[in-house]
Protein backbone atom coordinates (compact mmCIF):
# COMPACT_ATOMS: atom_id res chain seq x y z
CA UNK A 1 0.00 0.00 0.00
CA UNK A 2 1.28 3.47 -0.84
CA UNK A 3 1.43 5.85 2.11
CA UNK A 4 -0.02 9.35 2.03
CA UNK A 5 2.45 11.95 0.81
CA UNK A 6 -0.08 14.72 0.19
CA UNK A 7 -3.26 16.19 1.64
CA UNK A 8 -5.84 18.77 0.50
CA UNK A 9 -4.93 22.42 0.01
CA UNK A 10 -5.36 24.54 3.12
CA UNK A 11 -7.71 27.51 2.55
CA UNK A 12 -9.65 30.06 4.60
CA UNK A 13 -13.19 29.34 5.82
CA UNK A 14 -14.88 31.43 3.12
CA UNK A 15 -13.07 29.61 0.32
CA UNK A 16 -13.81 26.24 1.92
CA UNK A 17 -17.52 27.05 2.24
CA UNK A 18 -17.72 28.17 -1.38
CA UNK A 19 -16.06 25.00 -2.66
CA UNK A 20 -18.22 22.81 -0.44
CA UNK A 21 -21.43 24.49 -1.59
CA UNK A 22 -20.43 24.00 -5.22
CA UNK A 23 -20.03 20.27 -4.67
CA UNK A 24 -23.32 20.16 -2.78
CA UNK A 25 -25.15 21.12 -5.98
CA UNK A 26 -23.73 18.03 -7.68
CA UNK A 27 -24.53 15.85 -4.66
CA UNK A 28 -28.17 16.94 -4.69
CA UNK A 29 -28.42 16.18 -8.41
CA UNK A 30 -26.97 12.74 -7.73
CA UNK A 31 -29.57 12.15 -5.00
CA UNK A 32 -32.43 13.19 -7.30
CA UNK A 33 -31.11 10.89 -10.03
CA UNK A 34 -31.10 8.06 -7.50
CA UNK A 35 -34.69 8.86 -6.54
CA UNK A 36 -35.71 8.66 -10.20
CA UNK A 37 -34.04 5.26 -10.59
CA UNK A 38 -35.78 4.04 -7.42
CA UNK A 39 -39.10 5.19 -8.87
CA UNK A 40 -38.42 3.16 -12.03
CA UNK A 41 -37.41 0.19 -9.86
CA UNK A 42 -40.81 0.31 -8.15
CA UNK A 43 -42.41 -0.05 -11.58
CA UNK A 44 -40.50 -3.15 -12.64
CA UNK A 45 -42.54 -6.28 -13.39
CA UNK A 46 -42.13 -9.34 -11.15
CA UNK A 47 -41.79 -13.07 -11.73
CA UNK A 48 -43.17 -15.93 -9.65
CA UNK A 49 -40.81 -18.23 -7.73
CA UNK A 50 -41.32 -21.49 -5.86
CA UNK A 51 -43.10 -20.58 -2.63
CA UNK A 52 -42.85 -24.22 -1.52
CA UNK A 53 -39.04 -24.26 -1.65
CA UNK A 54 -37.34 -25.55 1.50
CA UNK A 55 -34.31 -23.99 3.15
CA UNK A 56 -32.39 -25.07 6.25
CA UNK A 57 -31.97 -22.80 9.27
CA UNK A 58 -30.99 -23.09 12.90
CA UNK A 59 -34.18 -25.03 13.68
CA UNK A 60 -33.95 -27.34 10.67
CA UNK A 61 -35.97 -27.30 7.46
CA UNK A 62 -37.90 -24.08 6.84
CA UNK A 63 -40.52 -23.34 4.19
CA UNK A 64 -39.67 -20.31 2.07
CA UNK A 65 -42.97 -18.67 3.03
CA UNK A 66 -42.01 -18.88 6.71
CA UNK A 67 -38.82 -16.91 6.07
CA UNK A 68 -41.05 -13.87 5.52
CA UNK A 69 -41.90 -14.10 9.25
CA UNK A 70 -45.47 -12.99 8.62
CA UNK A 71 -44.51 -9.96 6.54
CA UNK A 72 -45.29 -9.29 2.89
CA UNK A 73 -41.77 -8.47 1.72
CA UNK A 74 -38.34 -10.02 2.11
CA UNK A 75 -34.83 -8.84 1.28
CA UNK A 76 -32.34 -11.71 1.05
CA UNK A 77 -28.59 -11.45 0.70
CA UNK A 78 -27.23 -14.44 -1.21
CA UNK A 79 -23.91 -15.27 0.44
CA UNK A 80 -21.18 -17.21 -1.34
CA UNK A 81 -19.72 -20.26 0.39
CA UNK A 82 -16.54 -22.27 -0.11
CA UNK A 83 -17.28 -25.71 1.29
CA UNK A 84 -14.50 -27.12 3.43
CA UNK A 85 -12.52 -23.84 3.47
CA UNK A 86 -13.14 -23.08 7.14
CA UNK A 87 -14.24 -19.83 8.71
CA UNK A 88 -11.18 -17.90 7.54
CA UNK A 89 -11.53 -19.17 3.97
CA UNK A 90 -14.91 -17.59 3.25
CA UNK A 91 -15.60 -14.70 0.90
CA UNK A 92 -14.18 -11.39 2.09
CA UNK A 93 -16.53 -9.50 -0.22
CA UNK A 94 -19.68 -11.17 1.10
CA UNK A 95 -18.47 -10.62 4.65
CA UNK A 96 -18.00 -6.91 3.93
CA UNK A 97 -21.40 -6.73 2.23
CA UNK A 98 -23.35 -8.20 5.12
CA UNK A 99 -21.37 -7.17 8.19
CA UNK A 100 -23.14 -3.86 8.80
CA UNK A 101 -26.65 -5.37 8.81
CA UNK A 102 -27.26 -6.43 12.42
CA UNK A 103 -30.73 -5.04 13.06
CA UNK A 104 -33.64 -4.93 10.62
CA UNK A 105 -36.08 -3.05 12.87
CA UNK A 106 -36.64 -0.21 10.42
CA UNK A 107 -37.22 -2.68 7.58
CA UNK A 108 -39.60 -4.67 9.76
CA UNK A 109 -41.53 -1.48 10.53
CA UNK A 110 -42.29 -1.22 6.81
CA UNK A 111 -43.32 -4.86 6.49
CA UNK A 112 -39.95 -6.10 5.19
CA UNK A 113 -37.98 -9.02 6.63
CA UNK A 114 -34.26 -9.55 6.08
CA UNK A 115 -32.37 -12.83 5.84
CA UNK A 116 -29.13 -14.28 4.51
CA UNK A 117 -29.32 -17.23 2.11
CA UNK A 118 -26.02 -19.08 1.92
CA UNK A 119 -24.76 -21.56 -0.68
CA UNK A 120 -23.10 -23.80 1.92
CA UNK A 121 -24.28 -26.67 4.13
CA UNK A 122 -25.85 -25.63 7.42
CA UNK A 123 -23.32 -27.55 9.51
CA UNK A 124 -20.60 -25.23 8.16
CA UNK A 125 -22.71 -22.07 8.12
CA UNK A 126 -23.76 -22.33 11.79
CA UNK A 127 -20.27 -22.00 13.37
CA UNK A 128 -19.37 -19.20 10.93
CA UNK A 129 -22.52 -17.27 11.83
CA UNK A 130 -21.84 -17.72 15.55
CA UNK A 131 -18.16 -16.78 15.25
CA UNK A 132 -18.98 -13.59 13.32
CA UNK A 133 -21.68 -12.58 15.79
CA UNK A 134 -24.49 -12.37 13.26
CA UNK A 135 -27.94 -12.12 14.84
CA UNK A 136 -30.27 -11.99 11.84
CA UNK A 137 -31.60 -15.21 10.28
CA UNK A 138 -29.31 -17.29 8.05
CA UNK A 139 -30.43 -20.19 5.87
CA UNK A 140 -28.76 -22.76 3.70
CA UNK A 141 -30.10 -22.70 0.14
CA UNK A 142 -27.94 -25.66 -0.87
CA UNK A 143 -30.86 -27.93 -1.86
CA UNK A 144 -33.11 -25.26 -3.38
CA UNK A 145 -33.74 -26.00 -7.06
CA UNK A 146 -35.53 -22.80 -8.12
CA UNK A 147 -32.78 -20.31 -8.91
CA UNK A 148 -35.24 -17.49 -8.25
CA UNK A 149 -35.19 -18.53 -4.60
CA UNK A 150 -31.69 -20.01 -4.46
CA UNK A 151 -28.58 -19.06 -6.39
CA UNK A 152 -30.34 -16.36 -8.39
CA UNK A 153 -31.34 -15.45 -11.93
CA UNK A 154 -28.30 -13.18 -12.14
CA UNK A 155 -25.46 -15.53 -12.99
CA UNK A 156 -23.05 -14.09 -10.42
CA UNK A 157 -22.50 -14.90 -6.72
CA UNK A 158 -23.04 -12.47 -3.87
CA UNK A 159 -26.14 -10.36 -4.46
CA UNK A 160 -29.38 -9.00 -3.03
CA UNK A 161 -32.83 -10.24 -3.95
CA UNK A 162 -36.21 -8.70 -3.09
CA UNK A 163 -39.46 -10.68 -2.85
CA UNK A 164 -43.15 -9.92 -2.49
CA UNK A 165 -45.58 -12.40 -0.91
CA UNK A 166 -49.21 -12.33 -2.01
CA UNK A 167 -51.12 -14.94 -0.06
CA UNK A 168 -49.33 -18.25 -0.64
CA UNK A 169 -47.56 -17.05 -3.78
CA UNK A 170 -44.11 -15.41 -3.88
CA UNK A 171 -42.66 -13.14 -6.55
CA UNK A 172 -39.13 -11.95 -7.26
CA UNK A 173 -39.29 -8.17 -7.72
CA UNK A 174 -35.61 -7.19 -7.91
CA UNK A 175 -32.06 -8.52 -7.95
CA UNK A 176 -28.83 -6.57 -7.80
CA UNK A 177 -25.20 -7.68 -7.90
CA UNK A 178 -21.73 -6.14 -7.97
CA UNK A 179 -21.70 -2.63 -6.56
CA UNK A 180 -25.48 -2.79 -6.26
CA UNK A 181 -25.01 -4.64 -2.96
CA UNK A 182 -23.27 -1.59 -1.52
CA UNK A 183 -26.73 -0.62 -0.31
CA UNK A 184 -25.91 -2.74 2.76
CA UNK A 185 -22.32 -1.53 3.18
CA UNK A 186 -22.52 1.43 5.57
CA UNK A 187 -18.77 1.57 6.15
CA UNK A 188 -18.04 1.75 2.42
CA UNK A 189 -20.26 4.82 2.13
CA UNK A 190 -18.61 6.39 5.17
CA UNK A 191 -15.18 5.84 3.62
CA UNK A 192 -16.46 7.62 0.50
CA UNK A 193 -17.10 10.71 2.64
CA UNK A 194 -13.52 10.86 3.93
CA UNK A 195 -10.68 12.71 2.24
CA UNK A 196 -8.74 9.56 1.31
CA UNK A 197 -11.81 7.48 0.35
CA UNK A 198 -11.51 3.69 0.22
CA UNK A 199 -7.81 4.04 -0.59
CA UNK A 200 -7.93 1.60 -3.52
CA UNK A 201 -6.30 1.72 -6.93
CA UNK A 202 -9.53 2.09 -8.94
CA UNK A 203 -10.45 5.40 -7.28
CA UNK A 204 -9.76 8.70 -9.00
CA UNK A 205 -7.66 10.34 -6.30
CA UNK A 206 -5.06 13.14 -6.46
CA UNK A 207 -1.37 12.31 -6.58
CA UNK A 208 0.02 11.51 -3.16
CA UNK A 209 -3.18 9.97 -1.79
CA UNK A 210 -2.76 6.53 -0.16
CA UNK A 211 -3.88 3.67 -2.40
CA UNK A 212 -3.84 -0.10 -2.27
CA UNK A 213 -4.94 -2.93 -4.51
CA UNK A 214 -8.67 -3.09 -5.22
CA UNK A 215 -10.76 -5.05 -2.68
CA UNK A 216 -8.15 -4.69 0.04
CA UNK A 217 -10.19 -2.41 2.30
CA UNK A 218 -12.28 -5.42 3.30
CA UNK A 219 -9.54 -7.99 3.89
CA UNK A 220 -6.34 -8.26 5.89
CA UNK A 221 -3.67 -10.83 5.06
CA UNK A 222 -6.16 -12.95 3.14
CA UNK A 223 -9.15 -13.06 5.49
CA UNK A 224 -12.09 -10.72 6.19
CA UNK A 225 -11.04 -7.68 8.24
CA UNK A 226 -13.63 -8.06 11.06
CA UNK A 227 -12.43 -11.59 11.82
CA UNK A 228 -9.20 -10.25 13.30
CA UNK A 229 -11.07 -8.62 16.17
CA UNK A 230 -13.34 -11.59 16.94
CA UNK A 231 -12.68 -13.27 20.31
CA UNK A 232 -10.96 -16.62 19.80
CA UNK A 233 -9.99 -15.95 16.19
CA UNK A 234 -7.78 -18.79 15.00
CA UNK A 235 -4.50 -18.23 13.15
CA UNK A 236 -4.95 -18.01 9.42
CA UNK A 237 -4.98 -21.41 7.73
CA UNK A 238 -3.27 -20.53 4.46
CA UNK A 239 -4.39 -23.71 2.71
CA UNK A 240 -8.04 -23.12 3.59
CA UNK A 241 -7.95 -19.42 2.84
CA UNK A 242 -6.32 -19.88 -0.55
CA UNK A 243 -9.15 -22.21 -1.54
CA UNK A 244 -11.83 -19.69 -0.69
CA UNK A 245 -10.91 -16.25 -2.01
CA UNK A 246 -13.50 -14.66 -4.26
CA UNK A 247 -12.41 -11.15 -5.03
CA UNK A 248 -8.86 -10.90 -6.28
Amino acid sequence: MTEATASPQIVDRETWSRERQALLVREKAHTRAGDAIAAARRRLPMTEVDAAATLVGQDGAVAFLDVFDGRDQLVAYKHMWHTGAGIEGQCEGCTASIFDVHDASYLNHRGVSFAVFCEGPWEEIAPFREFMGYTLPWYSMLEVEDRGVGTGLIDEPGYLACYLRIGDRVFLTNETVGRGVEATMVQAHLLDLTVYGRQEAWEDSPAGWPQDRTYTWWKKDGRPVPQWSRPGAAPLDESAASAGHCCG
